[in-house]
């Protein structure tokens, strides 16, 4: 199933995708679905029988427009990646022994199709980053990896967008750089677990004004899905409706010769196969 939000006169609408039409689930939000397990889920099923509205007339917001805590952050998580990030600064690319993890802010969230406000007073080094977003169904602590994908929902797209310059300032600061406002478009809908059979042979895909820049795939990761949340949960619990980004591959824009950052009027598109595509316009702020 392929669930989505989209804006209505009452507010954010839950919705069920099916073909090309979108069925109203009333009293529910995203994340009230996700925490209700096959409960919510068969409430969604007995919305497809009511009326459809078209896929194409809907403004579709991020499929958890608020959500309850930062978004979990995968770095490093490709090995063409990493050592292009470290031939741009200078340094040798290291194995890693264990996942790198940082957050995005909640106010990053972003549409799947929404403008990215940039303040070119305070960056001029935009960059993008397609990434596979996985959704927590089932909450936990200590979660071993051969149990970990009976944790997960379902997936979406996301794309970490990063202010380089404040990203590598004062020793590094990723917190900072990766969670400006709007720099997390996400969606354009979740996707459940069982209609992706193995999220680890996915392509992905940024362009930007309908040039590729990045073309991996997941069977790449350094650290699969399972992997990743046995570490994140080592001590730390994790809820149901946390997203977890789970790292991008090579072909970023400070990485170029020479670099190249996105400017005002820039479109950029991030597509992760079978899960879906978003397309962002970059605007000047202000």
């Amino acid at each position: 199933m392929r669930f989505v939000t989209y804006e209505s006169p009452c507010g954010a609408q839950l919705g069920i995708v099916q073909k090309e039409e979108v069925f109203p689930i009333p009293a529910l939000e995203m994340l009230s679905l996700i925490r209700l397990g096959e409960t919510g889920l068969e409430v969604a099923r007995q919305a497809l029988d009511g009326p459809g509205k078209p896929l194409g007339s809907l403004t579709l917001t991020a499929p958890i427009p608020v959500l309850q805590r930062n978004v979990f952050c995968l770095g490093m998580n490709y090995a063409e990646h990493s050592e292009e990030s470290a031939k741009a600064r200078g340094k040798q690319a290291r194995a890693l022994e264990r996942p790198v993890f940082f957050t995005k802010a909640t106010t990053s969230v972003n549409g799947p199709f929404s403008e990215i406000r940039v303040d070119f007073n305070l960056t001029n080094e935009v960059d993008w980053e397609v990434e596979l977003g996985v959704v927590i169904g089932t909450g936990g602590r200590n979660i071993a990896s051969d149990k970990a994908m009976e944790h997960v929902f379902g997936y979406t797209v996301v794309n970490d967008v990063s202010a380089r310059n404040l990203q590598f300032n004062a020793g590094g600061q990723f917190f900072k750089g990766k969670s400006l406002d709007g720099f997390c478009p996400m969606g354009p809908w979740i996707v459940t677990r069982d209609e992706i059979p193995d999220p680890h042979d996915l392509r992905l895909r940024c362009l930007v004004n309908g040039v590729v820049k990045q073309d991996s795939t997941t069977s790449r990761l350094v650290f699969d899905i399972p992997s990743i949340i046995e570490w994140l949960s080592r001590g730390l619990t994790l809820m149901a409706g946390d997203v977890i980004a789970t790292g991008t591959p090579g072909g970023v824009g400070f990485a170029r010769t020479p670099p190249e950052y996105l400017k005002a009027g820039d479109v950029v598109e991030c597509e992760v196969e079978s899960v879906g595509a978003i397309r962002n316009r970059i605007v000047a702020e202000g």
